[in-house]
């Protein structure tokens, strides 16, 4: 099976499994783990912050991030396509009584600064509103197609949050797929937001975790919430220990991803029935099956019956998301059974 779904269906490697049971261990809820340790520190370092704390889930990331920002009551600006806003259960208006405002999202993936002004009340001393405390932004953005967003936005975002006192926290769940598209340090990119939250357990390829990162009292906030949302995980050296050989040692191959989710791409704008974006920086792929007498839920269970796994992932759209298990023979083969899927329908139809 050709498994594009997701970059979470990554294997850690041999390297990562005979890491994990030579790690120094201790109860990382009491701060006494070393190879956590250690691995907070490289990701602090890696993305020029103070501070990193080892997180089970990006979820939870994200979560702890937006309750350590905000007060009960208050407001957080969201794109209404980000993962954070969609895919994460509605976490922080449920654990921390804070409220969405939904900001349209630009097909690159911006939230316009003018949008962002919207969501701010003229008076606010007027008790009727709930204020904005915290803005959040998604880079590289999933819905739309793993754009990258451009240093230059970031800084405008930057500056307009420092503008109204408010921080700004980055979903950058492939933070490092944005910096190999942009070649750049991760810390170029991470230097405009107060807090990000990143994934090790994407095209990272290791089995377990995120990080949050930020500043040392920031990731204490973090700490402390980790613990209540029941993030504490005792001996986890021993998925540390996969996480920091992720950092150290799959970091620059991102760029194969991103070779072959072009070849992907191109191979797609030339078959009959496919509609394709062909702007693809990271290694998210979207298109849609335009052929006759197909739906996308009878061409996706087409593909998995020929050994191709994709799916939709919103308005109809198919995710294609290249990652380390993912050859350029296996992007090759997945085209020939795409091909062959839509010829099926052909020859049924004559």
């Amino acid at each position: 099976m050709i498994e594009l779904r997701s970059d979470t269906f990554t294997l850690p490697t041999q390297e990562m499994l005979d890491a994990m049971p030579k790690a120094a261990l201790g109860d990382d809820v009491y701060g006494e783990d070393p190879t956590v340790k250690q691995l907070e520190a490289l990701a602090a370092k890696m993305l020029g912050k103070e501070a990193a704390i080892f997180m089970p889930s990006g979820t939870m990331a994200n979560l702890a991030s937006l309750m350590a920002h905000c007060p009960r009551g208050s407001k957080v600006l969201v794109g209404n396509e980000t993962d954070i806003y969609i895919y994460e259960a509605g976490g922080a208006a449920v654990c921390g009584g804070v409220m969405y405002e939904p900001i349209p999202t630009q097909p690159d993936g911006r939230l316009l600064i003018e949008d962002l002004e919207k969501a701010f009340p003229d008076d606010t001393t007027d008790p009727q509103f709930a204020l904005p405390a915290l803005i959040t932004i998604e880079n590289p953005h999933n819905r739309m197609g793993g754009k990258v967003l451009p240093l230059s936005y970031l800084a405008e975002v930057q500056a307009f949050a420092q503008s109204k006192g408010l921080p700004v926290h980055m979903d950058g769940a492939r933070i490092f797929n944005a910096a190999i598209a942009l070649d750049v340090p991760v810390s170029e990119v991470a230097q405009y937001a107060d807090s990000i939250q990143f994934c090790l357990s994407k095209g990272l390829s290791a089995p377990v975790g995120s990080m949050v990162v930020g500043t040392a009292a920031f990731i204490e906030k973090v700490y402390r919430l980790r613990k209540m949302l029941g993030g504490g995980m005792r001996q986890s050296g021993l998925l540390a220990a996969a996480a920091i050989v992720s950092l150290e040692k799959m970091v620059h191959r991102l760029a194969d991803d991103h070779a072959n989710a072009r070849r992907l791409a191109a191979g797609l704008a030339e078959i009959d029935g496919i509609e394709v974006d062909m702007d693809v920086p990271t290694n998210i792929v979207f298109f849609r099956v335009t052929a006759e007498g197909f739906t996308w839920q009878r061409f996706v269970a087409d593909c998995y019956e020929a050994g191709l796994n994709i799916a939709e992932l919103g308005h109809g759209r198919i995710r294609a998301v290249t990652h380390s298990g993912v050859t350029e023979q296996d992007i090759d083969k997945a085209l020939v059974i795409i091909r062959q899927v839509l010829a099926t329908e052909k020859v049924l139809s004559v």
